[in-house]
């Protein structure tokens, strides 16, 4: 690094193959937003899951395009709902065990999982490191770095909920995709920034993506 060169230091975004490529979007789309840089990877069973909610095929060739198609679509599927600058990403395949998040002196913030699946859940747990979205949230948490995982499963099976257990034990923030109401959602990408803003309020990354409580009962429905 040249003197007075500032060193990126960007938040790892996980994404596994569970339902919930929007969660994914508006968590990306918020930490653009706040100026943040993102090292994204995204894993081979997502991009099924990508491919299936969203109509997109995410290619590492052509990655940048395809991640811009993907973050300007609205949660309802409809296009061009979000204008993103995705220059400040940095794309990592998800077999390249050699990739800058695979190591402990590679310089990040910490890592957000989203959404999680549970055999996500279970590999991180279980510290296989299969993929580099296990290796990385493996160096996260050896590292004391912010780890979120933002499962999204149900019902979740007696072993699920021990690693998940496991996660929390080991410094992780284990942060359910679930929606609340109180806000006021009026449509589907209400309900999806809800989730995404939660997860960022867990990272400490400023947003407005959600209507926060108060304490005053009606608030939401008031719409104010």
């Amino acid at each position: 690094m040249e003197p007075g060169e500032t060193q990126r230091r960007p938040w790892v975004v996980g994404v596994s193959g569970a339902s919930g490529t929007p969660y994914a979007a508006a968590v990306l789309r918020g930490l653009l937003a706040a100026g943040e840089s993102v090292d994204l990877v995204v894993s081979r069973a997502s991009r099924l899951t990508l491919l299936d909610e969203t109509g997109i095929a995410f290619r590492d060739a052509h990655w940048r395009e395809d991640l811009a198609e993907w973050l300007a679509r609205g949660a309802d599927g409809k296009p061009g709902a979000f204008r993103v600058d995705v220059s400040d990403v940095r794309h990592w395949a998800a077999g390249d065990l050699a990739a800058g998040p695979s190591s402990g002196s590679y310089p990040v913030k910490g890592m957000l999982i989203v959404p999680a699946s549970t055999a996500c859940v279970a590999g991180v747990a279980l510290g296989l490191s299969k993929d580099l979205l296990q290796r990385a949230a493996s160096v996260t948490l050896k590292e004391r770095r912010p780890l979120v995982v933002a499962v999204r499963e149900t019902p979740l099976n007696g072993q699920t909920l021990r690693q998940l257990v496991a996660l929390d034990e080991a410094g992780a923030v284990v942060l359910p995709a679930s929606p609340a109401f109180y806000a006021g959602a009026t449509h589907i990408q209400d309900l999806v920034d809800f989730v995404a803003g939660r997860v960022l309020d867990a990272a400490g990354v400023p947003h407005r993506l959600y209507r926060r409580w108060k304490g005053e009962l009606g608030g939401g429905s008031r719409g104010d």
